[in-house]
């Protein structure tokens, strides 16, 4: 805890990371701009580190208004260079800049990075040996949600129904496409392959005809080494958010959110970050009670499964033939004010920014 000037109430330092080497840098950069915005100030005071796509940590010191997603932000390199605690547990963050080197002590990460180098165990192990506490999954749960493979691989292992699905190599597609497009045959059309580890709907398609498989897979084999090409379910599509428990106490659900896409359409980067027609947000989404409980039940479960810790945004498919389907787990979501997460639990009862606090406390607290 630290004073700010004399008589200053003792307020909590966060360590704001984002941005990042992701494709997802921008989205990042909306995410964090959101996150300042609607900090309580009075509790919290943010340390704010903008990685650049470089992979630069610097002591970012702009406006947040700035980061919005109509400007797509990028992080700068500034020249300033922001280093982790070389012993683990000091808890000192060492800055370099024209003012010569300081440091600044913190008392949680709070970590904004979406996709690789970020969201995917990396940055998470690089705390855990700097002994920071922080905000959000740890290693193994960020490294599983981060990778739709072994995500359905362990989510089936817990008896989660997900759709089916067969995982492509670069290798693989280069040495034997032949074989992998006989492998399609397996699969009705409509089927969508995406990249296995990325999010935010990046380097996703849409294949209604084996003639359009080819271009699919390159578009995600440019965004990652292993393509995921899973069958297409038919049904309502869904999302719930989750949360820690307090104290001991087991995760919580959020009622669900429902997106209505127009015929043909799928939730893809566009409609989900650029808005306009094709897509509308229903939340809270109707169900019967039934229904309601075991989506929440599942999104709970699912969080478990994967030694989940702090949140994440659990994807479903409902459909009378199919049942309730997991689509993906999303262990860093995109937190802007009207991304569906906060969205989901405006809708249950907690505020934007009192979710930010609920988060930073969970990871001062958090057991991983």
């Amino acid at each position: 805890m630290h004073d700010t000037q004399p008589g200053a109430a003792q307020r909590i330092r966060v360590a704001l990371l984002f941005g990042g080497r992701s494709s997802e840098h921008s989205i990042s950069c909306a995410t964090a701009g959101s996150v300042l915005r609607h900090l309580d100030r009075e509790r919290f005071e943010p340390i704010v580190v903008g990685i650049t796509p470089e992979g630069a940590w610097t002591l970012w010191d702009g406006d947040p208004a700035d980061l919005t997603l109509e400007a797509m932000a990028v992080v700068a390199d500034n020249g300033s260079r922001v280093r982790l605690p070389q012993v683990a547990g000091e808890r000192e963050l060492t800055v370099q800049d024209e003012a010569g080197e300081r440091t600044l002590t913190v008392d949680v990460v709070f970590p904004i990075l979406h996709g690789p180098f970020g969201e995917d165990g990396t940055l998470q192990g690089a705390l855990e040996l700097a002994g920071l506490p922080y905000v959000g999954n740890g290693v193994l749960a960020s490294a599983v949600g981060m990778d739709k493979h072994y995500t359905k691989t362990v989510l089936e292992h817990a008896g989660i129904r997900v759709a089916p699905w067969m995982t492509v190599s670069r290798g693989d597609w280069q040495r034997y496409p032949d074989a992998v497009r006989a492998r399609l045959g397996d699969f009705p059309m409509p089927v969508f392959v995406k990249p296995a580890r990325a999010g935010s709907s990046v380097g996703v398609s849409r294949v209604d005809s084996v003639l359009d498989f080819d271009r699919a897979m390159a578009i995600a084999l440019a965004e990652d080494s292993r393509a995921l090409v899973e069958a297409g379910v038919s049904g309502r599509e869904v999302e719930l958010g989750v949360l820690s428990g307090r104290a001991g106490e087991l995760p919580r659900a959020s009622v669900p959110g429902e997106i209505e896409l127009d015929e043909g359409r799928f939730y893809d980067f566009d409609l989900k970050y650029r808005g306009g027609d094709g897509a509308r947000i229903v939340c809270p989404a109707p169900f019967d009670d039934e229904t309601l409980a075991a989506l929440q039940a599942t999104a709970v479960r699912a969080f478990e499964a994967i030694e989940g810790a702090g949140l994440a945004r659990v994807d479903f498919f409902v459909s009378p033939e199919h049942g309730i389907v997991v689509n993906e787990i999303n262990t860093m979501p995109g937190f802007t004010s009207i991304s569906m997460f906060p969205v989901l639990w405006e809708a249950t009862g907690i505020a934007y920014a009192d979710l930010i606090t609920e988060l930073i406390e969970l990871g001062l607290q958090e057991d991983r």
